[in-house]
């Protein structure tokens, strides 16, 4: 597993469907190395604080496996590292294989998976498709936020290094997403993602609001 590009991009103004939108979807690779900082990277920031970054969504990846897959649907112009609004365009990181709270070393920083990204109208901005956030969501390729525990650095080419070893019965970032995308949810395993430690408080909240709509 290892980084193919470190991305990064501040607010800016861009005209979209005749309305003037603020966003920091855009993000390019960086040329060296890039400080890890304790809620974003430096070079990096959020136009809107309410739906994006803190420390549960401090740091986006996206796996550049999942580009092969896109390439179907969105001109192969735009699917340059970044094109998913990712900090880390990543290789051999898979949703499927990312414990929720499992520990990464990059560089010399230490991440925690915490996650899956559920998107906003950005991307389709980003992407110039409107109907992108619900075709994103139903390819269930969601990449993972990470929270930062420890600050470092990290550039393009750099390995990431699981800390923890595998435990039985873990909650996969891929997990998550499917609890929220299918349409047959397996309540089983939602009531034991609510037994993470590490679960964000707003998927807490969601995973709670399914079980009380399930009646369980």
């Amino acid at each position: 597993m290892h980084l193919l590009s470190v991305n990064v991009g501040l607010p800016q103004d861009v005209e979209w469907r005749g309305q003037t939108v603020r966003t920091s979807i855009f993000k390019r690779p960086a040329a060296g190395p890039v400080a890890v900082l304790a809620e974003h990277l430096a070079g990096d920031g959020q136009a809107d604080l309410r739906v994006h970054g803190g420390p549960d969504k401090a740091v986006y990846a996206y796996p550049h496996e999942h580009y092969a897959y896109w390439q179907q649907h969105l001109p192969a112009e735009l699917l340059v590292p970044g094109a998913f609004g990712e900090n880390l365009t990543t290789s051999g990181l898979l949703e499927s294989d990312v414990p929720v709270g499992a520990l990464y070393r990059v560089g010399t920083a230490v991440l925690m998976a915490v996650q899956p990204r559920r998107p906003c109208a950005k991307l389709g901005i980003r992407l110039n498709d409107p109907g992108m956030v619900r075709r994103f969501e139903e390819a269930r390729r969601s990449g993972v936020y990470f929270r930062i525990i420890q600050e470092g650095i990290i550039q393009a080419g750099d390995a990431l290094m699981r800390l923890e070893p595998g435990v039985p019965e873990e909650i996969t970032i891929q997990d998550m997403v499917d609890s929220n995308a299918l349409p047959d949810k397996d309540f089983t395993k939602i009531e034991a993602m609510l037994q993470l430690p590490d679960l964000s408080p707003s998927w807490r909240a969601r995973l709670e609001q399914m079980l009380a709509a399930s009646g369980r």
